[in-house]
């Protein structure tokens, strides 16, 4: 008899489902928390309370079943007027008749002022519109002649700046110009001072070059550096020879002089005693002798010893100095 009284409206059928939704909400968040895994063998849970708050702990739970009916949701009433309290105490005035003013005696001289003070203000109003009016009319004939002052100054400025390029641009011509005169005359003119700066230098060079040594001729070249010095070593190796030859000479005439005089200085045998004494007079004359024996056999005492022939007289030193010089400068002559 409860559900057949109760009401199909939308807005119950709505709650009806909100309901469900929740029931269904809060039974799938039972049913995903997770819950305790069992004990281990030989263990057993034990349930500890860790509230703030001590609760009492009961095997059995005491469970309650209510049910109640709810009519249908009824509009709110307005809400009644807020009045307040009334405070304070009542005070009232006594006006008689003709105390207060006469509203068209008393009104008609303000409303004149108000009516001749809008009047007024709104004839200023409508002067100061035309005046504006006047002055954007004004501004706007100055706006445009400042715009055509302003495009003529910048097209007189940029008139000037193209002058102003073009004198620069001719400018950096004439002296790019100018420049390029005075480094072709420079030039010019470092050529013919190359040209006649070079002139001498090649001949000057060479000329150095083979007073250096840079340039030679090849037979000059060996005749000195090869048969110059064969030659000299040939002609000192014949003065040795000579010199040489001449010691042995002194020394061989030497000794032959100091045989004779030994042999002219010994005593007369016993069988020349009888020789007449003219004989004896070469002997008196030894150093003479000798000098003259010695003369006469050098060529056999030289031919002896060397076995060349000899000259028929002895040449001093001075004289062999002198053939040496002479040989030596026929050598070098040739």
């Amino acid at each position: 008899p409860a559900q057949s009284n109760e009401p199909s409206t939308p807005e119950f059928t709505r709650q009806t489902s909100t309901r469900k939704k929740v029931l269904a909400s809060r039974f799938s968040e039972e049913q995903i928390q997770p819950g305790t895994p069992e004990p281990v063998e030989g263990r057993e849970h034990a349930y500890v309370q860790t509230e703030l708050y001590l609760e009492e702990i009961s095997d059995l739970v005491i469970e309650v079943d209510e049910e109640c009916q709810t009519d249908e949701f009824l509009d709110r009433p307005p809400t009644p007027l807020f009045i307040p309290a009334k405070t304070g105490k009542d005070v009232e005035t006594q006006i008689e008749e003709g105390e207060l003013f006469d509203f068209d005696i008393e009104v008609k001289p303000i409303l004149e002022v108000l009516i001749g003070k809008t009047v007024e203000q709104a004839l200023l109003e409508v002067m100061e519109e035309e005046e504006l009016a006047q002055l954007w009319s004004h501004q706007r004939a100055f706006a445009e002649l400042r715009n055509a002052e302003f495009a003529e100054l910048q097209r007189l400025e940029e008139q000037d700046r193209r002058i102003r390029e073009e004198k620069e641009r001719r400018r950096l011509e004439h002296l790019e110009k100018l420049r390029k005169q005075k480094e072709t005359a420079e030039k010019i003119a470092a050529r013919a001072f190359a040209q006649r700066y070079l002139a001498d230098l090649i001949p000057s060079v060479f000329n150095n070059l083979h007073d250096s040594g840079f340039f030679y001729d090849p037979v000059e070249r060996a005749i000195e550096t090869e048969f110059l010095p064969w030659l000299m070593s040939e002609v000192e190796e014949t003065l040795q020879r000579k010199i040489l030859g001449r010691t042995m000479l002194d020394s061989l005439i030497r000794t032959v002089v100091e045989q004779r005089l030994d042999e002219f200085s010994r005593p007369p045998p016993p069988e020349q005693t009888e020789e007449p004494a003219e004989e004896p007079k070469p002997t008196d004359e030894v150093p003479q002798v000798s000098g003259e024996s010695d003369a006469a056999d050098q060529p056999v005492a030289e031919q002896e010893e060397t076995g060349q022939p000899v000259a028929d007289e002895q040449p001093s030193d001075s004289q062999l100095e002198e053939s040496d010089q002479a040989e030596t400068d026929d050598l070098e002559t040739e």
